[in-house]
């Protein structure tokens, strides 16, 4: 359980990095940023491997890259739908 919510704060530190090197925030706040860090930190892993500095289990430089194209790639989306609608 413990190891878990080591995750999540490791997730979210890594979303809010991932926020102030786009410039752009998530939706939902910290919940937002949780989840721009987690699934970052998969593609990451898996597009690039787990090289590098780990905490939680996270590999951090791989998981920063990857939560950056994931917020880059929500915003897009986002911005696309709000010049829709």
């Amino acid at each position: 359980m413990l190891h878990l919510i080591w995750v999540w704060i490791i997730g979210a530190l890594i979303g809010v990095i991932a926020g102030a090197i786009t410039s752009r925030d998530m939706p939902l706040g910290w919940i937002g940023n949780i989840i721009a860090g987690l699934l970052g930190s998969w593609i990451g892993e898996s597009l690039l491997g787990s090289w590098g500095p780990s905490l939680a289990g996270l590999a951090i430089i791989p998981s920063i890259i990857g939560a950056v194209v994931f917020v880059l790639i929500v915003s897009a989306i986002l911005s696309g739908m709000k010049r829709k609608g």
